[in-house]
């Protein structure tokens, strides 16, 4: 099958085509276009994501991006196709949420015929709802212009088959984990554990109770004085911390600094890290200097509390489910350290490690194309009229 995929949950504009096969037990993916603009730039000035401005970002990009992938795919054909006056009032109404992209969407279908795409899956959420409608809108015009399937597939299962979704020759490959699974799904809007008995069967175990990981650290940077995104600035100072350290293996006082473990031995497999940040804020507030060496000691101290209570957390929900594969997932899980300890204690519980590509950790639509596949032949067709976007869409 080709599929279109279309990401627009938050700041990352993206669409792709994949060929995607089922051989024997594995599913074999070949990318033939893959296109996607970051509006981190945009949102950087102003310390996070503002949704209004990802929305326009969005509905001015999807359709060059959409273009350039069809092209990059070999499936741009520019072939004069006059459109009956039905089909393109309908096309304006689907898309009268983005009234300007409307007419070029319009232009676009005049002049380029259908595409041999045997489907469409589209991000219908969680996210910025704002944001989401731009590409559920799109998807649904596209549908109903070219008669394609569409296909409304979740985010975080995106980033659970990002996760399964291995590096071969062809491109990618999956081979169907051993069950029952746990993920541990970390990004800027989630920290969830998820149980898996088997593919595409999910249930929430664990869940954070305010602060997602990634907005942990977009907070506890901004506290340190460090400009966003801030993962990755906060993981780059805690690294040269360790790095310090381990060059002066004589230092031998304790740590400077003692950050909590949020809720790390309570009896279910829920996460808090909004304690954490606080503390954090306390601390910070009663240095009066704060140096790049003092920023340093916090970024690992910060950081080793995260992955201590993540580890810990994930570990208990292995062992409580009897889990025989551990699954990585979400745009936190390119942290190195992460990565790292996770890998060791799968190692050492002897399960199976599934993580993403550092460049399919973060949002892209290959995860989506990928999930709308396996959703392809278990949902029922989708009506353009009663599809919505949902910001707070569970698994």
């Amino acid at each position: 099958m080709i599929i279109l995929g279309i990401e627009t949950s938050c700041d990352e504009t993206a669409i792709s085509t994949l060929d995607i096969e089922k051989i024997g037990e594995k599913t074999v993916i070949k990318v033939l276009g893959n296109q996607l603009f970051s509006q981190i730039a945009i949102h950087a000035q102003y310390g996070g994501v503002f949704p209004m401005m990802a929305k326009r970002s969005h509905a001015e990009n999807i359709l060059p991006l959409f273009s350039e992938c069809l092209k990059e795919a070999g499936l741009y054909n520019e072939t004069r196709t006059e459109l009956s006056e039905e089909k393109i009032q309908k096309t304006k109404e689907i898309l009268e949420r983005e009234f300007e992209l409307a007419e070029k969407v319009v232009e676009f279908a005049k002049n380029v015929s259908a595409p041999k795409i045997d489907a469409i899956s589209v991000t219908q959420g969680p996210g910025l709802e704002p944001a989401l409608w731009v590409g559920l809108n799109f998807a649904k015009a596209i549908s109903y212009l070219w008669d394609i399937p569409l296909i409304p597939t979740n985010h975080m299962e995106g980033h659970i088959f990002a996760g399964l979704m291995q590096k071969s020759e062809s491109g990618y490959e999956i081979t169907n984990p051993e069950m029952p699974a746990i993920s541990l799904l970390i990004s800027g809007g989630h920290t969830q554990l998820v149980l898996s008995k088997s593919l595409q069967e999910y249930e929430v175990v664990g869940e954070t109770r305010d602060d997602a990981v990634g907005e942990a650290f977009d907070k506890v940077a901004r506290i340190i004085g460090l400009p966003y995104p801030g993962g990755p600035q906060i993981s780059k100072l805690a690294e040269k911390e360790r790095m310090d350290c381990f060059a002066e293996l004589a230092k031998t006082e304790e740590k400077k600094w003692n950050f909590p473990r949020p809720m790390i031995h309570s009896k279910d497999l829920n996460f808090s890290f909004s304690g954490l940040k606080t503390s954090i804020l306390y601390t910070v507030k009663k240095i009066p200097e704060m140096t790049e060496k003092i920023k340093q000691e916090i970024a690992r101290e910060f950081e080793d509390a995260v992955v201590e209570v993540l580890t810990h957390k994930t570990k208990d929900a292995i062992e409580q489910y009897g889990a025989k594969t551990l699954i990585l997932g979400g745009g936190v899980s390119a942290n190195k350290e992460i990565r790292k300890k996770l890998a060791e204690l799968a190692d050492s519980l002897g399960v199976s490690f599934f993580v993403p590509e550092i460049s399919a950790s973060t949002d892209n639509s290959l995860m989506m194309a990928v999930a709308g596949f396996f959703n392809f032949h278990n949902q029922k067709p989708y009506s353009g009229e009663t599809l919505k976007a949902d910001g707070n869409l569970t698994l």
